[in-house]
């Protein structure tokens, strides 16, 4: 009885043994790749799975978007300038039996495949293509590097251009290059402005020839400007062309009136008409001694 016991026992535990074997669970996000005797036999679904214990073998594939860095890689453009790129990929496994049968291992492949393509991508553009066309670089590193995947069973979803590190002797270069187009743009900016008043103020001088005393509306209410703040001193603001034409005039006035001889002095009577008119009465009568020399 104890020997009956003893055996009912043993294979008992055998069972148990062999289910505790035998069960398998593939999770939700996961595929499994049954191998029998070294033959895939077959995919399993997500859920409880049974296998025969020692001849099979069941390989669990994660489904899940993979999130893999790429580390810094020092590259040369083409325009030979050393820099320092580093990205990001995303992948995912679509087929779970190419994954596992196809490659050894799929992360560290997509890993060094991913730095010498953005090598590659890179040395093939400019500094200033590589930080301006980014998005077309990333486009392009994904196509390749899902194109050396597909083989494999995996789907390269999307890379980008993490860090983009560049020499201290270049970024004070594009630091002076920055300074100098903002320059440029401010000077341009202010030739316009300059353009934009010149027209302005060649309608308002036409206005003011026409209506002249515009002109003198504009003096008072500069001179408002002036009284504003408290001034010791008033500069009054006069019209310049009028102003040199009226001294004009002045300095030819001033200039005829030098040229021009003073006028002659009256002329001085003879000595006898004096005599004469002395001897003369103040009723206009003849003096007596000429009176007595005329008679008979």
């Amino acid at each position: 009885m104890s020997t009956l016991t003893i055996i009912v026992v043993v294979v008992a535990v055998l069972v148990l043994l062999g289910l505790a074997l035998s069960v398998r669970i593939v999770q939700q996000y996961e595929k499994g790749v049954l191998f029998r005797l070294g033959r895939v036999i077959g995919v399993r679904e997500p859920g409880l799975t049974l296998i025969v214990p020692v001849i099979d073998v069941l390989r669990r594939v994660s489904l899940r978007i993979v999130t893999m860095p790429i580390q810094s890689q020092g590259i040369i453009t083409h325009d030979n300038v050393s820099i320092d790129v580093s990205a990001v990929a995303y992948y995912r496994v679509t087929d779970a039996v190419k994954s596992v049968v196809a490659i050894e291992n799929v992360a560290a492949a997509i890993n060094q495949i991913a730095q010498t393509t953005l090598r590659k991508v890179v040395g093939q553009h400019t500094l200033d293509q590589t930080l301006a066309e980014t998005d077309r670089i990333n486009q392009v590193i994904r196509e390749i590097l899902d194109g050396t995947t597909e083989d494999w069973g995996v789907v390269v979803t999307l890379v980008e251009l993490k860090d983009i590190q560049l020499p201290d002797t270049m970024q004070r270069a594009m630091a002076r290059q920055a300074e100098a187009e903002r320059e440029k743009r401010a000077k341009i900016i202010a030739a316009e402005g300059e353009s934009l008043a010149a027209d302005q103020l060649g309608a308002a001088s036409d206005v003011m020839m026409a209506h002249p005393l515009a002109l003198q509306l504009r003096n008072l209410q500069t001179l408002v400007e002036i009284g504003v703040d408290q001034n010791t001193t008033v500069v009054f603001p006069a019209p310049l062309m009028s102003t040199i034409e009226e001294l004009g005039r002045f300095l030819a006035r001033e200039a005829a009136a030098g040229s021009t001889p003073p006028p002659a002095p009256p002329p001085t009577p003879p000595a006898a008409e004096v005599s004469a008119a002395v001897g003369q009465g103040v009723n206009g009568a003849p003096a007596a001694g000429g009176s007595d020399t005329q008679r008979p």
